[in-house]
């Protein structure tokens, strides 16, 4: 490691295996996100058998725990030291208890719904704990491995593809082998067997993720700036950290990753209920539109540091979220309008499949460009406060990625609970007017979150240009700090 006067220029373009290696690591949250957004809402309420409310209460109480912890863990990380870096460290005590804490969500034991919702509430705590003890320092690592402005957007882009190829190759091995049909459970989503045999692969996933990760970008420690060690106590810390996250930039983008985090959850989390419920679909053909989304990880990956050379990170980042909304509601609206094929036809797959690669790869995109956005944040608020805080910026980004589970699917289940979607339903047999309501209540609450979250998207003001001359100044900084006296 290096001190900060003497940090050795890292270079504009990483190596492939430096990508490849700090993006796997997202596998792990891809995985357990995965989980959190499309099948823990559906387990607890249609096979375990607590209410949507109680489901989506418990899964907030746990985001709210994690909201103190995010930063918490991120200041620890900026201030660690040790021969393994300030990041590392962390990264390799999370990996055995994520996996654990992940088995144990899917294997609840037989207790009384007030009990389990106890256990429930429990268990997503300790797993977004660990989970943050590896997220939040991975994540910084973008800002340590470089500084250019669009080597960055690449290399969160390799993350963001990880997250989501990780996550839905364990999704759609679910789907389409664990979760199946049996003499008892004729809908293999229902069957609770299925569940504990995806909690163990899923654990097993998310392990390894992390290790390999944490072990491959092991050599580059050496490279990472390392601020002077500073002693603060309790007040003086939490000073800092308040007057590190009242960066003007940084707050606007941060509310705004809120808002959208709470639109991708609640769509998430509506997913299944939509594809079971509304359009009918079973377990296979629901892993086979799942598959389709390879597609869109494949094109977000290519796309987002295109879109950031040829337009910018906000422009691009704003255009295709309203692009991702409007695609992505449009199946449900025309089916209110009557104008979408039955259910169970060979049209509606087709459509329904075309609509979600487009959309989710529009989003991923969108997501790829805010994230790098907080990277560019870090030299910034060096310049202004002379402080490097990669993991206290980072842990917005990881606490932003975790509300998708959190306030999203506490959403979903106010929704569901408004509508009075019944318990144990079986596709087919919802009354039709519910399945309408879940439509009408549904498409304008994202709409909603989305404008808000656009509006607060235009207060972020660093620029390409802007970042290079922050650069430049803290070059020069770091120069004079050489100087004999």
């Amino acid at each position: 490691m290096t001190d900060l006067a003497s940090a050795p220029a890292r270079p504009a373009r990483l190596s492939l295996g430096a990508r490849l290696f700090y993006g796997f690591g997202s596998v792990s949250f891809g995985v357990k996100d995965t989980g959190f957004s499309y099948l823990l809402l559906l387990y607890y309420n249609q096979v375990v058998g607590l209410s949507a409310a109680a489901v989506g209460s418990a899964i907030l109480i746990a985001m709210l725990v994690d909201s103190f912890l995010d930063p918490i863990v991120g200041q620890i990380s900026d201030n660690w030291r040790s021969r393994w870096g300030r990041r590392h460290p962390f990264m390799y005590a999370a990996a055995l208890p994520v996996a654990v804490s992940y088995l144990a969500l899917w294997n609840p034991p037989h207790w009384s719904a007030n009990h389990l919702f106890f256990y429930l509430t429990g268990m997503a705590i300790v797993i977004r704990t660990f989970i943050t003890f590896y997220e939040v320092p991975s994540t910084a690592l973008s800002a340590e491995l470089t500084q250019d402005y669009d080597e960055r957007t690449v290399l969160l882009s390799y993350r963001y593809f990880f997250g989501w190829i990780g996550g839905l190759v364990i999704y759609i091995l679910a789907q389409a082998v664990l979760l199946r049909p049996d003499a008892t459970h004729p809908v293999g989503q229902l069957n609770p067997v299925g569940y504990a045999h995806y909690g163990m692969v899923a654990g097993v996933v998310m392990f390894l993720a992390i290790l390999i990760s944490a072990a491959g970008t092991h050599r580059y420690i050496k490279t990472f700036t390392v601020p002077p060690r500073r002693q603060l106590g309790f007040v003086g810390t939490a000073r800092e950290m308040i007057a590190t996250w009242s960066h003007k930039s940084f707050l606007y983008l941060t509310l705004s990753g809120l808002m959208t985090s709470m639109a991708l959850g609640l769509s998430a989390a509506m997913n299944i209920y939509f594809a079971t419920f509304f359009w009918e679909f079973s377990s296979r053909q629901i892993s086979i539109l799942a598959a389709g989304v390879f597609i869109s990880a494949f094109v977000a990956l290519a796309a987002a540091p295109r879109l950031s050379r040829r337009f910018g990170k906000r422009p691009s980042a704003m255009v295709l979220f309203v692009l991702s909304v409007a695609i992505g509601v449009a199946p449900i609206l025309l089916r209110v309008a009557g104008l979408m094929p039955p259910n169970h036809t060979l049209a509606l797959m087709a459509i329904i499949f075309g609509q979600q690669i487009i959309s989710t790869a529009l989003s991923i995109a969108a997501q790829t460009l805010v994230s790098s956005m907080i990277a560019d944040v870090v030299e910034d608020s060096e310049l202004k406060t002379g402080r490097r805080a990669e993991g206290l910026f980072f842990s917005a980004s990881s606490l932003v990625a975790k509300a998708v589970s959190g306030i999203g699917i506490f959403a979903a289940s106010a929704i569901l609970s408004l509508i009075k979607f019944p318990a144990s339903a079986k596709p087919g047999q919802v009354p039709v007017g519910v399945i309408a309501h879940m439509a009408i209540v549904y498409v304008p609450a994202l709409a909603l979150l989305y404008a808000v979250a656009l509006i607060l998207l235009t207060g972020y003001k660093i620029t390409r240009a802007s970042h290079a001359r922050t650069l430049g100044l803290l070059a020069t900084r770091a120069e004079q700090a050489k100087e004999p006296g």
